[in-house]
């Protein structure tokens, strides 16, 4: 088995099924908004990363070792995965953190909307088929409006903070670039070896790093509630997330599976609408709307229809 992905010219299209499923992860992974908003009451941030991302690596293994295939095929490619652990987990989860310490939530939830933005240059000098075009970039200008808005006056108060902390966000933002470009690798790679594998790595990334900052005697003085939602971030939002997110990034390419980072605060607001009982105001129906109309300029096909 190899990880290089065969070479290809031709730009990865965005069928209905990768719409659907990019909607899905979207929803998935703005629902993990709800569980880390319960579980960081009681649970410090990096603890929070080790047991979402190590519940999540158990699952996925117990699942390969029922369904298969059998996780040792993938063994070869264990440099790898720590790669793209590093870049999909460790490194962006400890950059958002430190930014969130300074910044507030709604600039820290533009600057990560920027993510397609930075994957899509990346992409375009680091790959031979996903090039930057004018419709691309329009698309993807919509989409980080649309996010700007839909914050709505919350932006205004998170505006100030230190150069270094939005520096912090930013980089964020570009290492999951990043991983999306990297993870292209793993195509010949049934979807489920690869969540599995990154997962793991970063289980051992992460585990000393938090027994050093923490210690074994306070990892599990939390109340149920708290683990309740940590399950529920590890289970649903992260092992089935990225089970969806490795197929997407196989089919569509890093810039389409990227656009995912406009839908998670969308989902986010409309289960708090749905869930909670929580009101849409004005800026967050027309940042939607703005999102809405990023997205169909990026696919284009609506557009060709109509010229």
């Amino acid at each position: 088995m190899t990880a290089q992905a065969p070479a290809q010219t031709t730009a990865p299209q965005m069928s209905a099924r990768n719409w659907a499923l990019l909607l899905l992860l979207g929803a998935v992974w703005g629902g993990s908004y709800f569980f880390a908003r319960i579980a960081v009451s009681e649970m410090p941030p990096l603890m929070l990363v080790m047991f979402r991302v190590s519940i999540a690596a158990l699952v996925l293994q117990v699942f390969l070792a029922v369904r298969g295939p059998s996780f040792r095929i993938a063994l070869p490619l264990a440099g790898s995965f720590f790669v793209l652990a590093l870049l999909n987990n460790v490194i962006p989860f400890s950059l958002i953190f430190m930014g969130q310490t300074e910044v507030g939530a709604g600039l820290a939830s533009v600057l990560n909307a920027t993510t397609p933005f930075w994957t899509a240059i990346l992409a375009n000098m680091l790959t031979a088929d996903e090039k930057l075009t004018p419709v691309k970039l329009t698309g993807i200008a919509f989409g980080i409006a649309g996010t700007g808005v839909m914050i709505g006056p919350g932006l205004l108060n998170g505006l100030g903070g230190p150069l270094w902390a939005k520096l912090a966000l930013i980089g964020g933002a570009v290492s999951y670039g990043l991983a999306f470009i990297y993870g292209r690798r793993f195509r010949g790679v049934p979807p489920t070896l690869v969540a599995t594998g990154q997962l793991t790595a970063s289980t051992v990334i992460m585990i000393p790093l938090v027994l050093t900052l923490y210690g074994p005697g306070n990892l599990f003085s939390f109340s149920g509630n708290i683990w309740s939602a940590v399950i529920g971030l590890a289970v649903l939002s992260t092992a089935f997330a990225y089970l969806i997110y490795f197929r997407v990034l196989a089919s569509a390419g890093a810039t389409n599976a990227s656009l995912v980072t406009f839908l998670n605060p969308v989902s986010a607001i409309l289960l708090g609408s749905l869930v909670l009982g929580e009101r849409l105001t004005p800026f967050e129906i027309a940042g939607m709307v703005l999102i809405a109309t990023g997205l169909i300029i990026i696919d284009g096909r609506l557009l060709a229809r109509i010229r």
